[in-house]
Formats: structure tokens, sequence, C-alpha cells
């Protein structure tokens, strides 16, 4: 399914012009047009899913593939020094267009950004609490 009200659903079907660096019959691959660093591009599926919740399995596997063979290239390209992998589901997330797809960011040292997670130190107690919430009492 394609929604007619969705950018991504646009550019991802070529109606509306792109710099893309892949396609095939499922995806399309862009440059994004604020990147983070040099080569900083999204997939972005064919069809329409507002997140990952609604992703089909198979169509998430082959981003996940797909992913893994911009990130070569752009290694062997690009010659960067790292490369993260990004994908937000939800406004709290960072999420700003409710078409799933998946940031591909080669990483240059001394780049200037910081997507670094800040962590926390949660006792074992607190996290065996989560776990049984997450997965009960197995």
């Amino acid at each position: 399914m394609k929604r007619d009200d969705c950018i991504f659903c646009k550019i991802a079907n070529g109606q509306v012009p792109s710099k893309t660096l892949y396609e095939d019959a499922r995806f399309r691959v862009i440059l994004d047009l604020g990147p983070a660093t040099k080569g900083h591009a999204l997939i972005l599926p064919k069809e329409h899913a507002d997140n990952l919740f609604e992703l089909p399995d198979d169509t998430a596997g082959a981003a996940m593939q797909l992913a893994k063979k911009m990130a070569k290239t752009m290694w062997e390209k690009l010659h960067c020094d790292g490369l993260n992998l990004m994908q937000n589901n939800g406004a709290a997330a960072g999420q700003t267009v409710e078409h799933f797809h998946l940031h591909v960011i080669p990483r240059y040292l001394n780049d200037g950004q910081d997507l670094e997670l800040v962590h926390g130190e949660p006792s074992q107690e607190e996290l065996e609490a989560v776990r049984k919430e997450i997965v009960g009492s197995v």
C-alpha cells in the first residue's frame, strides 16, 4: 500500500526527485536532504508502513540486508571511520516522518555528531523487574 499524502511514499516511488543511491523493486535509498554527515542516507520501503511495528517481517529483514550492503559500499567509497544505523519510532524517539525509514550514517573522527546514549546504572533488582515486566516470570 502507498499513501497519497506521504512524502516518503512519493520519493520512494519516484514521484518526487531525489538523490538516489540505490533502487530495486522494494526499496529506494536516497541521500538525506539534511545530512548529519557526508553520505547520510535513508532506506525507504516503497510500500507504506508508519513505523517498525507496522512493517512486515520480510521487509524488515530485507531493509537490514540492504543496510549492510549500503554500509559496506560507504565504508569502501567514503573511507568513513565508523557507521551508525538508526531507526526511530514515535515522536519521543525522534521520528519526524511517519513512514518507516532506516538511516545509514557514515561517521568520521571529529565529525561533530554526538549520537551516544546516556547510560543508566540500574541495580540487578531493577533490571530483573524490567525483565519480568517484558517477558513475565519465566
